[in-house]
């Protein structure tokens, strides 16, 4: 056992050594490969672009690679869309001639070489999604003020989810506050409604961040008026509007809208962010404030949003968990909600992933996959991507939970070994090789290589190395007389030399050495010490009158080896551009100043290793005549001492120059040469109309004062200083404060306090005289002496005993005054006793009171923090209901002996003991007592079913409650119609034995929406009920079909199904089949889910197809169907452009049709003037009789033959007798259209057939006639040509 510890040890002293070094493998070297880059695991692609999925590795020789797809071999060379580039293993998916969702798989990259095999994580490919908004009908709003409101946005389910807001019309987001915002799901809340909220464009809009699409909602119409207005427009809005309220809103205490119910639970895993909301309704507005029931919040990761209607916590721990309460409150009172958070974790590292290790042959060392999570992890080993159990045996490798442990490990055993950590949340796999390498030595730091740092700041130089065994790393400086291992020298183990405050004389030749037993390498590197950059002259404070100048200087030191740059900033940001600022070497001039220069000036002046600034502000003022120049103040000076004392000294000054404005006061400060040589500290400060002033001194001070003046541009810069006053040093005045005694173990006391200052110590050799006794035993003081230390560790006390303490100041010349008493405990130990005498005392079914005697307060050995209950539920008192015990535990802190029991479940046993705790833990348990719980009203049965629906009768089916909290005596069954205004008829009541569970109602009203409530009944009396609506049959003679207006419409997406529906029930879906089909195709089926219109994508194009909806009740019989509609779908169209909806040719058309319109008109009128439209004198003279040409001198089609003006045209209809029936002429404007009978569009485009009226004309035989050429004829003659 000895030597199996001794192993142990070893091994990790040779585990924390490789660990340390963590060597980086030079990539000459031979090596398994390492996977450098890969993509992540849920992998979001952009479907308009390539896909890429990363997988880049290393290895010497490079590594080959290949993938396998949801876990099969994916053979990249049969996939034309898919390549891999050249020495790489990342794959490109060309989707210009596929869709990216062909290719949403689970992919993982291996990388093999012949020293081993890596392995990617898997890869979850998904397209992004932003899916359109299903179309809906939104009713306006009408609802009287006061009222809550909530406005659902609902938008469409993206991958990832969608950036939900709300903006109106304009493009402007609409104004939230505490009574109206927007919950975490986009929906939007109104606490309580005002007349100012009535508007017709409140739109939810959804942001899809992949795709940086924007999709919105239909607009909401909210209308918020008060009774009167109500009343007043009921009759407008009865029918298309939801009326929300029929009385105006009293004022009323706050009612939670979300969460609902008096408590709610929430989990979260570690390391997310977690959000929890509460949103309250009433009137007036309530305010929302949260607190952590079970500890406090942690203030540094919590934020309030939403006017603190959201609680966001990130970076998640274990120790967030608990319950949260948020309370709503208003001037009528509060409400709570209780919200329990669970956090859950995915596998994490504890001291980060498993390490590549780089062995020599012989050497041993371990592996360490070491994570945590909740639940706990399981960690399974895989070597070269094979289960580590099915890898070929290995003596020198034993696998132990979480680490692989090597020894002696040989040539040729190098692989690389997968590590995978997983539990219910996630998964972490890791690679880490094992390579057994023999190399000597080498340096990877850059030879030569010259390091530059600023004086008194922090230098380290590398020697990085590699080797194996694994180097060891000496350094020597210029002449290498000695190595560099001690102060102020400090080597870390990955070889970096620290040198923690730089100075000039570490400026040199460095040379770091590296040797292993197979050889020895040598690295020279440089170290430069460079000056500081500093602002020896800062700009000042300016007030400038108009259209004067402005100078700021800022003169710079730096060391004159590095090149400086000074830049300019005003308010923070870039100078402006403008030609009156002048830049120079260590000035800026402003000329000519006007009211916008007024701001700050930044001066900062940059090296390339650092850089020091300053500001300076510049107000403007208006220009007075003669001009006034403030400036702040000239320095004091003659400073004098004068009537020096032991303990106090006068100090007079002569003031400066004022610069026209008065001096506020003086701040004089001094310097402690002796302690604080170079800084100044602030003294006192006297008003600016004295120039003495009466100083205190300290012992043991060596005094130099100087004085700053102040008036309303600035301080002054300081006087010179005066001469030095020397103090001599004394015994201390004052003793430590903050003297306190406590213990932090069981029998020890740890005595600490507050220690002086190097002013407050008087003289040299400062320490502490420490005292104490037991306070309770008259006993002597012990005393010891400290140095150094601001606490005193007491060992081998007796167990919380009350001590007296005492600590006093004491230094070379004496000790301070006598100290005062403090009082302090000894360490605590974990109580002893329990509790005597504990009973409870039954106040209802569901609260009970325990009472308890108080535990002796030495048997409690601590400082009493309260007392502890702890409870569960045993068993319930029915046969019906499980067994459970989940302890519960409530805490009460202080002295108290009885506490309530809340929340108790009827009808039950429980068990419950009190313990005592104080500040090291809780005491032993007090014997289980026992609460047995009287029955208590039950809970609502967990079902209620109807089905077989008749026309006059259904029945009724329910499930006992779930929580009995009795005997169940009976049931009682109360229901009552609804109409089709949701007004209540009167109610019917039944009493139920206890033993149904199913009842069949007869005689009831065919066609009816019957709602019904149903109680379960113990002994205490009824619970809540259970409520449920169904209809019973149509009578079939009376069927009023509650479907209409059901329509059809096209659309590039599919198309659209839309109607009217009055009925009760609420499944309703769309039923479709082709036309004509065989009969043993079936009706295919899509759900509507609460809206009156659909999508449907599955029709195909050219077929003609039957659909109607049906409406179901229980069990999905149908009852109702609407009359069937025929949807043709038109065939796909060709991807060519359909000139017919082309812009331009559509106005072309327009412009012809309204040229032929306006030569119709004019030759109408020269037509009434007498003219005649002879039609057959060259009728004969053209192959075509319906094409004649116009004559151009009075717009006339052809000549006409007066000997033929009543001869019927060719290709008309004469009447039935043969004969035309004219007494004058036939081409009277009537017969054209333009008499009675004649029809003009809306926009004013002529549509009357030019064949009028003649009866004949509207015969069947009417489409065989020669008409004359109307516009619309032309119009149509044309498109079906197109």
């Amino acid at each position: 056992m000895m030597e199996r510890r001794r192993m142990d040890a070893a091994l990790l002293g040779l585990f924390l050594v490789h660990l340390a070094t963590a060597l980086e493998v030079p990539l000459d070297l031979p090596q398994p490969p390492t996977i450098t880059h890969q993509s992540p695991k849920n992998y979001i692609i952009d479907p308009r672009e390539n896909i890429i999925i990363h997988c880049e590795a290393k290895g010497k020789p490079h590594p080959s690679f290949s993938w396998t797809r949801n876990g099969t071999h994916f053979d990249i060379d049969e996939d034309p869309n898919v390549t891999m580039k050249p020495n790489s293993g990342t794959l490109v998916v060309d989707i210009s001639r596929a869709k990216a969702e062909h290719y949403e798989f689970v992919y993982q990259c291996t990388a093999r070489n012949k020293h081993g095999t890596a392995v990617s994580n898997n890869i979850v490919v998904q397209q992004s999604r932003s899916p359109l908004w299903s179309k809906e009908r939104v009713d306006p709003i009408v609802i009287s003020e006061g009222r809550s409101l909530v406005l659902r946005c609902r938008p469409p389910a993206g991958l990832p989810p969608p950036i939900i807001f709300w903006m109106d019309n304009y493009f402007q987001r609409l104004p939230q506050s505490a009574r109206v915002s927007q919950s975490l799901n986009g929906d939007l809340y109104f606490s309580n409604v005002l007349q100012e909220d009535s508007r017709n464009d409140y739109i939810c809009y959804a942001r899809f961040p992949y795709t940086q699409t924007i999709q919105q909602k239909q607009p909401i119409v909210v209308k918020v008026l008060n009774l009167d207005a109500i009343n007043d427009t009921m009759a407008a809005f009865y029918n298309d509007t939801d009326l929300f309220s029929e009385e105006p809103a009293d004022e009323r205490k706050p009612n939670f809208l979300i969460p609902s119910g008096p408590s709610s639970s929430k989990t979260v895993l570690r390391g997310q962010v977690l959000e929890m909301e509460c949103i309250a309704e009433g009137l007036p507005t309530p305010e929302i404030s949260w607190a952590k029931v079970s500890g406090e919040l942690p203030t540094k990761r919590t934020s309030f949003l939403h006017y603190d209607k959201t609680l966001r916590i990130v970076d998640v721990s274990e120790s967030d968990a608990g319950e949260y309460r948020c309370t709503a409150r208003n001037p009528l009172g509060s409400v709570h909600q209780t919200i329990r958070v669970t956090v859950k974790a995915a596998p994490y590292w504890i001291s980060g992933a498993p390490r590549n290790l780089v062995l020599a042959p012989g050497e041993s060392s371990v592996l360490t996959c070491r994570a945590s999570g909740t639940p706990k992890p399981s960690v399974s080993w895989a070597m070269n991507g094979i289960p580590i159990e099915n890898s070929p045996k290995d003596l020198s490798r034993k696998v132990e939970d979480d680490t692989i442990i090597f020894t002696d490990v040989q040539a040729g055993s190098s692989a690389v070994y997968q590590c995978n950590v997983s539990n219910d949340y996630g998964y972490l796999l890791s690679n880490a090789f094992v390579n057994v390498l023999s190399e000597p030595p080498r340096v990877l730091t850059q030879n030569n290589k010259v390091y530059q740092v600023i004086k008194n700041r922090q230098a380290s130089i590398d020697c990085a190395s590699f080797g194996s065994p694994i180097p060891k790393i000496t350094w020597f400086k210029d002449s290498r007389s000695s190595t560099l291992d001690g102060d102020p020298y400090v080597l870390h183990d990955n070889g970096t030399l620290e040198i923690h405050t730089a100075q000039a004389h570490n400026s040199g030749k460095y040379t770091c050495v590296a040797r292993n037993s197979l050889g020895i390498y040598e690295n020279h590197i440089y170290l430069e010490v460079k000056e500081p950059t500093r602002i020896l002259k800062q700009p000042e404070y300016k007030v400038v009158q108009l259209g004067r100048s402005a100078v700021f200087e800022c003169k710079v030191k730096h060391d004159p080896s590095l090149i400086p740059t000074m830049t300019w900033l005003k308010d923070d940001g870039e100078l402006p551009d403008d030609e009156r600022l002048i830049v120079d070497s260590d000035s800026l001039t402003i000329v000519d100043v006007s009211e916008s220069d007024a701001g700050v000036y930044t001066c900062i002046m940059n090296t390339t290793l650092d850089h020091d600034s300053a500001s300076a502000e510049l107000t403007v003022v208006e220009a007075t005549t003669p001009a006034v120049v403030y400036e702040r103040p000239d320095p004091p000076t003659d400073l004098e001492l004068t009537d020096q004392k032991k303990r106090s000294v006068q100090l007079t000054w002569i003031p400066g120059d004022e610069h026209n404005s008065p001096i506020q006061k003086f701040l004089i400060q001094y310097e402690d040469f002796l302690h604080h040589r170079g800084h100044w500290h602030n003294l006192t400060e006297v008003p600016g109309t004295r120039t003495t002033a009466h100083l205190k001194l300290s012992p043991y001070i060596h005094y130099t004062f100087r004085v700053l003046a102040l008036n309303a541009v600035d301080f002054s810069r300081p006087s010179f200083p005066s001469r030095m006053v020397k103090t001599e040093p004394a015994a201390p005045d004052e003793n430590p404060t903050g003297v306190q005694g406590f213990g932090t173990e069981h029998d020890n006391l740890v005595i600490s306090w507050k220690p002086l200052s190097g002013l407050q110590a008087n003289g040299p050799g400062l320490h502490y005289k420490v005292m104490w006794r037991q306070k309770v035993v008259d006993s002597d003081w012990t005393t010891v002496t400290v140095a150094n230390n601001s606490k005193f560790v007491v060992s081998g006390t007796p167990t919380f005993v009350p001590y007296e303490l005492k600590v006093q100041a004491v230094n070379d010349h004496g000790a301070g005054p006598e100290p005062a008493v403090a009082h302090g405990y000894s360490g605590e130990d974990l109580p002893v006793a329990a509790p005597d005498n504990v009973q409870a005392v039954l106040l209802n079914s569901t609260l009970a009171e325990v009472h308890w005697d108080p535990v002796p307060a030495k048997l409690i050995r601590g400082h009493l923090k309260g007392y502890k209950v702890y409870y569960w539920k045993e068993h319930s008192l029915h046969k019906h209901n499980p067994h459970l015990v989940k302890s519960q535990i409530l805490t009460f802190s202080g002295n108290h002996t009885r506490r309530m029991l809340p929340d108790l479940h009827p009808f039950s046993l429980y068990l419950f003991n009190v313990r005592v705790y104080n500040g090291k833990g809780e005491g032993p348990p007090s014997p289980n007592h026992q609460i047995v719980t009287p029955e208590g009203v039950p809970s609502a049965p967990s079902s209620l079913r109807v089905s077989n629906p008749n026309l006059d009768s259904l029945t009724l089916e329910w499930s006992p409650p779930h929580e009995r909290n009795g005997h169940i005596t009976g049931y009682t069954l109360r229901y009552q119609p609804v109409n089709d205004s949701n007004e209540l008829g009167p109610v019917e009541e039944l009493a139920l034995p206890a033993n149904e569970t199913s009842l069949t109602l007869l005689n009831l009203k065919y066609s009816t929406r019957y709602k019904f409530y149903l109680n379960a009944i113990t002994v205490r009396g009824a619970g809540p009920p259970i409520s449920e609506e169904a209809v019973t049959v149509m009578d079939e003679a009376r069927t009023v079909n509650p479907f209409g207006n059901v329509s059809s419409s096209f659309g590039e997406d599919g198309t659209l199904i839309s109607w009217d529906y009055w009925g009760p029930e609420q499944n309703v879906y769309v039923e479709y089949i082709v036309t004509n089909s065989e009969g043993e195709e079936e009706w295919q089926k899509e759900p509507v889910n609460g809206t009156q219109n659909v999508m449907l994508k599955g029709l195909k194009g050219g077929l003609s197809y039957r659909v109607r909806l049906v409406a179901t009740g229980h069990h999905d019989q149908p009852l109702h169907r609407s009359d069937e509609l025929l949807v043709s779908v038109p065939a796909v169209a060709s991807r060519q452009v359909d000139i017919a909806t082309q812009g331009w040719f559509i106005g072309l058309m327009c412009a012809i049709a309204l040229l032929i319109l306006i030569l119709l008109i004019i030759c109408f009128i020269q037509r009434n003037k007498g003219g005649k439209y002879p039609v057959k004198e060259k009728e004969d003279a053209h192959t075509d009789p319906e094409f004649q040409p116009m004559k151009d001198d009075d717009c006339t089609f052809g000549e006409y033959s007066d000997n033929e003006d009543h001869k019927p045209l060719k290709g008309s209809r004469t009447p039935s007798n043969g004969t035309v029936k004219r007494d004058d002429s036939d081409d009277s404007l009537v017969d054209y259209g333009e008499g009675g009978d004649g029809q003009f569009n809306e926009d004013g485009s002529f549509i009357g057939q030019y064949s009028g009226k003649s009866a004949s004309r509207e015969t069947a035989g009417g489409h065989e006639s020669s008409e004359a050429p109307s516009p619309i004829n032309t119009m149509n003659s044309l498109n079906s040509f197109v």
